[in-house]
Order: C-alpha cells, then structure tokens, then sequence
C-alpha cells in the first residue's frame, strides 16, 4: 500500500505496445423460465446485449484503465463489429494499429442466465486470413516498438501471431532494448525462446513442459519450471494457478508461490488479461517481480469479481486492498 501511489505515478508515463489477437465480446444476458417445445433447451428471453473488447484488445484495455498509455496492433475488420470495437478502443484513448488481413472481426458472444453463462458463440474465420508476416511485420511496428517501455504478445489463437512474427518483434525489442512478453497458446506450438517473461495458465504450462496433467497428483512445479527454461529460457515464468495463486519462476527456479487475492469469484473472464497487463506494468514501471505478481494478483482478484470481461482502475485496486489489510 505504501509504494502504490509512487507506482501508480511511473505506470502513468509508460507506453506499453501490445499485438495480438483482438476481438469483440458480445454479450446477451436474459433469463429461462421455459423450455422451448421445438427442442428440449431453453428459450432464453432477452433483457439486454454489451460489448466491449476482448482478447488483445482486452489487454490494452486493461492497460489503459490502470493508467498508461497503449497502442494495439490487431486485426479489426471493416464490418458492423470492427466498427464497434474501435469506437470502444477510441473511447479508452487507445492507438489502433489495424494489421491487414482478409476475415470478419473475431466476435466472442457470451449468453448469459440469471449470471450464468449458457453458452459461447464464436464467429471467426480460419487463421491464415489473420496472418502477419513478411517485411509488413517491421514496417507497421519500428516505429510504435521504438517509442514503447514494453511489448505484450497476446496470443489468443486466432492467427496473428506467428512464428516469423515473434521472431521479428523479438529482434526488434531487443535492438531497441524493451522488456517483452508473451501470453502462449501451447496448442499452436509457436517458436519463442528467450522472452523476458510468459505467463501460461496451469494447463497451459504442463503443456509447454511436455507434460501430462497429474492424475490425483499435485502439480509438479519445479520440474514444470525446469523444463519450461530448458525449452523456452524465459527470465521471468509466472504461471496463473486460478484458486491455487501464482507461481513466480526465474530462470528455471522457482521464487514464490503466492496466495490468490480473489476474494469472490463471480466470472474468470478475462482475468489473465488483467493479470498480464499489471504484471507488465509494474515490472516496467521497476517493480521486482514478487511485487509485480501480488499487484498483478489483486488487480485479477478485483476483475473475477465482475460479470463478464472487465478491467480494474487504481481507485479499485487501492479500495480492495485496503479491505483486505
């Protein structure tokens, strides 16, 4: 509590850039009280649809609520729901960096039941029409990577990252001397090697350690954080551990676990992105990385608290964790 304010202060002069896997989440909350006589499912009647951003886009809202300056580089098509997302993105003061590509905007669209969540529906096209690659990668980012603190590859799966484009901004962000980081999706099985950090859910991280999940065993965390170095070489590892915590990891070892802030858990939506986002912010900002992790922490236990994708201010931040004292 003492150094949030000082914190606060150097996240407020940070540019952060972030690239990746942008969409918009719809959401359509209602209520069932009948079963449809055409099929044995719910007739869900609707009270009302919100939108807002989802995947990378929701990194750099979350970015932009705690108060630094973002830049995004997505794919955001030219239809109805493109539209939407950047006036949404416009409305937080976000640059937009539109990549090229030829699918709709990626649209996540969440039916919920008395705040319950019915089921999801995706529209999206295959990856390649998402694909960045080439020359085109380093002329769209020299100039926003030169004028960042920070890198965030938010990787959803969608298609835009690919492994000729980490390798480009990696060469980039080293040469011009910016921390970077990557949230994977080990199921695409992307080359990266030597990040500044990653930031694997549970799941994720058995898989990038070649693992099985442990049947009725607990969760193997030094070999997970030893394998993951020898593989990828990350500075930093902090693997989100849901109820569990975080694991904190340095160059193959583990530092800490720490306790999860989470008080209630109302919807986990988006809460990685909120985890991202503050961990990258205080470590740019010159925070150690346990320090980084609990602010990180508390931000994520403020967001899965609120129904649908959400963000966290400073004000929420600085309010729950007085509570918690």
């Amino acid at each position: 509590m003492k150094g949030l304010p000082q914190l606060f202060r150097k996240i407020a002069r940070l540019r952060i850039l972030v690239v990746g896997d942008v969409m918009l989440d719809h959401y359509i909350w209602g209520d069932a009280t009948r079963i449809s006589p055409e099929a044995p499912v719910p007739v869900v009647d609707i009270a009302r649809d919100s939108w807002t951003a989802g995947g990378a886009a929701n990194v750099a809202l979350n970015i932009a609520s705690l108060g630094a300056r973002c830049t995004v580089a997505g794919f955001i098509g030219r239809d109805a729901a493109g539209e939407q997302l950047t006036e949404i993105l416009q409305a937080r003061r976000i640059a937009m960096l539109p990549t090229p590509g030829t699918g709709a905007t990626i649209v996540k669209t969440r039916v919920l039941v008395q705040h319950q969540q019915l089921c999801r529906l995706d529209r999206e096209a295959p990856p390649d029409a998402y694909a960045l690659g080439g020359s085109r990668i380093e002329s769209l980012l020299k100039r926003p990577l030169a004028a960042c603190d920070a890198v965030i590859l938010s990787d959803y799966a969608k298609g835009i990252l690919t492994d000729d484009l980490i390798a480009r901004v990696t060469r980039m962000a080293r040469a011009a001397g910016k921390f970077i980081a990557l949230d994977p999706k080990p199921k695409r099985n992307l080359s990266f090697h030597g990040l500044d950090l990653i930031t694997p859910n549970k799941r994720e991280s058995l898989q990038l350690a070649g693992l099985e999940p442990p049947a009725h065993a607990p969760y193997p965390a030094a070999e997970v954080c030893a394998r993951i170095h020898d593989r990828f070489a990350p500075k930093h590892l902090v693997i989100t551990l849901g109820e569990e915590g975080m694991l904190l990891c340095t160059n193959g070892r583990i530092d800490k676990r720490i306790p999860t802030a989470a008080r209630e858990v109302f919807d986990v939506s988006g809460a990685g992105d909120t985890a991202l986002a503050a961990l990258v912010l205080a470590l740019a900002a010159g925070a150690g990385l346990e320090a980084a992790a609990h602010f990180a922490n508390a931000a994520a236990g403020v967001v899965v608290a609120k129904l649908g994708t959400a963000t966290v201010t400073p004000r929420e931040l600085v309010g729950y964790l007085r509570q918690k004292r």
